[in-house]
């Protein structure tokens, strides 16, 4: 990898748009799509959308949990995925939520984000509720291979307020504090973006300007991996509205969204389009 994440993020964002296709083979989406929660379908799932979306968007985002509970054979088929993904230059951000300390994150650090793991993908989510220092054996081995990171900043669930809008200022907010220092702290990128990301949903407009969040994601100097538009009730609108300094970042993923006319690679294709139009628009793209 020449070029750190962020540059890369950056680069695959202005060509493809903000659109991130999320691949979440839960089994009421399975059902949706007239197939069983069997691996062979989880297989013929995954096989679809990567012939669908692969090579037009800026990025895919599986989520990891849907593959693990299938067991190793399920695992199988994200590690194939990822290596798909690799092999046709289209960016992976692997969604598994990790936070952990010590030789534990160092461990996670080594499944996902080393050159030789079976599990590499270009990044990762991760949770810094056990305190940001925490994450530094992940943030350290991204660095060093060129990958990148999200960090959980501002998320939509309702339980997260007990402890991201905590404190004065909230914990949120020295979130977003970290990693801007981080990525000034880092390589320098030839794009706009840091390698540390963050995730902040789509619908946190009015939490943004309630607890004076702007300037600092504005400044923390990543992408900002913004879930919620379709299925969860956001729209592009919302992510115009709600990200109004930050608009070049927004990357928006989107998984059942993509599956409104059918699993089927012509029709997933089209929505993309659609889709990714739709928040140029809004983004002032």
């Amino acid at each position: 990898m020449n070029l750190p994440f962020g540059a890369r993020l950056g680069e695959a964002m202005r060509q493809r748009g903000p659109l991130c296709a999320g691949i979440d083979p839960h089994p009421e989406l399975l059902a949706r799509a007239g197939l069983g929660d069997t691996v062979e379908s989880l297989r013929r799932f995954t096989g679809t959308m990567m012939e669908a979306v692969a090579g037009r968007v800026a990025a895919v985002k599986p989520q990891s949990a849907f593959f693990e509970r299938h067991g190793a054979a399920g695992i199988a088929v994200l590690e194939a995925l990822l290596t798909d993904l690799a092999s046709v230059q289209t960016l992976s951000i692997l969604d598994v939520k990790r936070g952990d300390i010590g030789s534990t994150m160092t461990a996670y650090a080594q499944a996902y984000l080393d050159d030789d793991a079976p599990l590499a993908a270009d990044a990762v989510t991760l949770s810094p509720y056990l305190g940001f220092g925490s994450l530094t054996p992940a943030l350290d081995m991204a660095e060093q291979s060129g990958r990148g990171v999200f960090v959980l900043a501002l998320t939509s669930n309702p339980e997260g307020a007990q402890v991201q809008h905590r404190g004065d200022p909230p914990v949120v907010a020295e979130i977003l504090a970290q990693v801007g220092e981080r990525n000034r702290a880092g390589p320098l990128d030839t794009g706009a973006f840091g390698s540390v990301g963050v995730v902040v949903g789509a619908n946190e407009g009015a939490t943004l300007d309630r607890l004076g969040l702007r300037e600092g994601l504005r400044s923390c100097g990543g992408a900002i991996l913004a879930p919620g538009v379709g299925a969860q009730g956001a729209s592009a609108a919302d992510l115009a509205t709600g990200f109004t300094t930050s608009a070049e970042r927004v990357l928006a993923p989107v998984s059942r969204g993509l599956l409104s006319s059918g699993l089927e690679v012509d029709a997933v294709r089209q929505r993309c389009r659609i889709l990714n139009a739709e928040l140029r628009e809004s983004l002032c793209w």
